[in-house]
């Protein structure tokens, strides 16, 4: 027998997820309260790492439909929205979103508009790349140095080739300077693949 959940979410706690719920039970879905999954969390946290989503989806079975007010309380974006419908609809797990008229995004309509906000994210993913890459390449002609800054300072690292090779161990040279071992091994690599 099907049942009918809905998941609400809201953002911020001077939010509340009743709206959502009159606007489900006014498009003609009967959910009891029992069955209505709200949370107060970020949209920028996905689906899978909510805990009321979690929650949700150990309540959910085969032939359940999962109601939502909009595809944005699903995922932080077209991916992850994605995603959770596709890994829904493996499960058996109908879901209707009412932005989108209602329509279960596992029908065959559904797969199409799915199949929309795949092509959507996919863009999405390939304007970020490009930005990203002409942001580099921008951040490199103007000189700027891109990466991580070094750890240590030249005398910082010229005072811990000296204590290194003066005897003292990895660990004791990166504990008397304030720096992970990793730090003092790689400053004693570099300085050795210099001298080889």
């Amino acid at each position: 027998m099907s049942r009918t959940f809905a998941y609400c979410r809201v953002s911020t706690s001077d939010q509340t997820t009743e709206n959502q719920v009159r606007e489900i039970e006014a498009a003609g879905f009967a959910v009891a309260p029992s069955r209505v999954v709200a949370e107060t969390i970020s949209g920028s946290v996905p689906a899978a790492e909510r805990s009321g989503f979690s929650l949700l989806r150990h309540k959910l079975e085969a032939a359940d439909v999962l109601v939502v007010t909009k595809l944005d309380r699903l995922g932080r974006n077209a991916m992850d929205v994605r995603a959770t419908v596709e890994g829904l609809a493996t499960e058996g797990i109908r879901v209707h979103c009412l932005a989108l008229g209602g329509v279960d995004l596992t029908s065959a309509a559904g797969k199409m508009t799915m199949g929309l906000i795949a092509v959507f994210a996919e863009f999405e993913r390939d304007l970020l790349r490009e930005r990203t890459i002409s942001g580099l390449a921008r951040a490199k002609a103007s000189g700027k140095a891109l990466g991580r800054p070094p750890a240590l300072g030249q005398a910082q690292v010229a005072t811990a080739l000296e204590k290194l090779a003066s005897g003292a161990s990895v660990a004791s040279v990166a504990r008397d300077m304030n720096a992970s071992r990793a730090t003092i091994a790689r400053v004693r690599d570099s300085a050795a693949a210099i001298c080889t």
